[in-house]
C-alpha cells in the first residue's frame, strides 16, 4: 500500500546520505506541489539503530539546531551503527513558527498513526509509524516548551508494556544528562510519537529541553549534550560530536502526572500573574499566580491555589489567556524508581 510518502532514502549502505520525504499536495499556486521534508543517513557497520528528530513542533528549536550542527559534524568513521535525522519533522509548521502546520493545521504529534490517504500531516504520521520508526530500535524526539510555555528541562519516557522495556528506557533516559526525567502514562493507543515507537517496538525517548520559542546558551548545552550522551550510551561513538567532555552523570529525579489536579487551567478570559518559578518546590494550597480582570480594574485578582504538592515544571507565558489554557503544572516526585520497573500490563 502507498503511503502517501515518496522517499529514496538509503538505509542499507554504509556512509552519509541526504535525501527528502516529499508529499504530492496540489495547492493554487503549484498543482504539482510537494511537501518536503529533509532526511539524513549516517551509517557504519552493524550496530544501534538511532532515529533523531526535532521540529515534530514547529515553535521549538533547541532541537532544530542541535541537528542541524549534527549534519554537519557527524561522520560514518567515527560511528558505529546507523543513525538517521529529521530535523524539521514538520516542516512547514518550522518555517511558519507555529506549532502546528499551516497547510492543514495539522498538530503531528497527535497525527499518529496517521492515514496515507489524508492530509499532508497525516500522511507523514503514517509514514513515520509503519515505514520510518520500525526501521529503528531508538527515537529521541526533541521536544521545548513552544511559544507559549515555559518548560522545566526534563527528559521524558513512555510506561512500557514489559519490564525488560521499562528497565532499557529507564536506562537510556538516565543517561541524557539531565536533572529531571518525566514517565509519561498516554497508553497504548497515544497518537504521538511516543505512542508510535511503543507501538512498533521501539525504545521512545523525548523531553522538554526548553521553551518560549527561542533558546539560550543553557538550553543548548543541555540539548546538545543529552545526543551526545545518548549515542555514548548506545555505544555509537566513543567521543562526544557536539558538546563538551562531561566527567560525571548525575541521576536524574523522576517525575510524574498522575492527575489533571496538578495541573492549574484557566476557568475564564483573564490575565495571568504568577507567583513561582521554574523548578520551585510547591506543598497543596500554595499560591501559583493570579488571574486579573482587566476589563474589572476595581475587582480583586482570583488567587490560584495549588491543589497538590509537587515541583513546578511549566508555565504559561503569555498573560493573556482564555477559558482551558494551562497556566501552570507541578510534577510530583517518584520516591521509589524501582516501581517504574515492575512490568506494566499490555496495552
Amino acid at each position: 500500500m502507498h503511503t502517501g510518502v515518496i522517499s529514496d532514502l538509503e538505509l542499507v549502505e554504509d556512509g552519509k546520505f541526504s535525501s527528502y520525504l516529499s508529499i504530492p499536495f496540489s495547492v493554487d499556486r503549484s498543482p504539482y506541489f510537494q511537501v518536503r521534508t529533509p532526511i539524513y543517513r549516517v551509517k557504519n557497520g552493524e550496530g544501534p539503530r538511532l532515529l533523531l528528530m526535532a521540529g515534530n513542533h514547529g515553535d521549538e528549536y533547541e532541537g532544530v539546531f542541535a541537528l542541524a550542527h549534527l549534519i554537519r559534524q557527524l561522520s560514518p568513521s567515527g560511528l558505529k551503527g546507523a543513525v538517521t535525522i529529521l530535523p524539521l519533522a514538520n516542516g512547514p509548521a518550522v518555517m511558519a513558527g507555529r506549532r502546528r502546520s499551516p497547510l492543514d493545521d495539522g498538530n503531528l504529534n497527535r497525527a499518529f498513526p496517521g492515514d496515507p490517504a489524508g492530509t499532508p500531516t497525516e500522511r507523514l504520521a503514517y509514514y513515520l509509524e509503519h515505514e520510518l520508526f520500525p526501521a529503528h530500535d531508538v527515537i529521541f524526539d526533541m521536544h521545548s516548551g513552544g511559544t507559549s510555555m515555559e518548560h522545566l528541562p526534563t527528559a521524558l519516557i513512555e510506561e512500557q508494556a514489559t519490564a525488560e522495556r521499562m528497565k532499557r528506557a529507564v536506562q537510556l533516559v538516565s543517561n541524557l544528562g539531565q536533572k529531571y526525567a518525566f514517565v509519561a502514562r498516554n497508553g497504548h493507543d497515544s497518537p504521538t510519537s511516543m505512542g508510535a515507537a511503543g507501538r512498533v517496538g521501539a525504545i521512545g525517548i523525548s523531553g522538554e529541553f526548553g521553551g518560549g520559542g527561542t533558546v539560550t546558551l543553557d538550553t543548548m548545552a543541555g540539548m546538545t549534550f543529552a545526543i551526545d550522551s545518548l549515542m555514548r550510551s548506545l555505544g555509537m561513538i566513543d567521543k562526544p560530536v557536539l558538546s563538551a567532555e562531561v566527567s560525571e552523570m548525575v541521576a536524574p529525579a523522576f517525575l510524574s502526572l498522575h492527575s489533571h489536579d496538578q495541573g492549574i487551567y484557566s476557568t475564564r478570559r483573564g490575565w495571568f500573574e504568577p507567583h513561582v518559578r521554574l523548578g520551585q518546590v510547591v506543598a497543596e494550597g500554595d499560591v501559583a499566580g493570579l488571574l486579573h480582570d482587566l476589563e474589572a480594574l476595581e475587582e480583586q485578582p482570583k488567587t490560584l491555589r495549588f491543589k497538590l504538592p509537587g515541583i513546578v515544571i511549566s508555565r504559561r507565558l503569555h498573560a493573556h489567556c482564555e477559558a482551558g489554557d494551562c497556566l501552570v503544572q507541578a510534577a510530583s516526585e517518584l520516591a521509589d524508581v524501582d516501581q517504574l520497573l515492575v512490568a506494566q500490563p499490555n496495552r
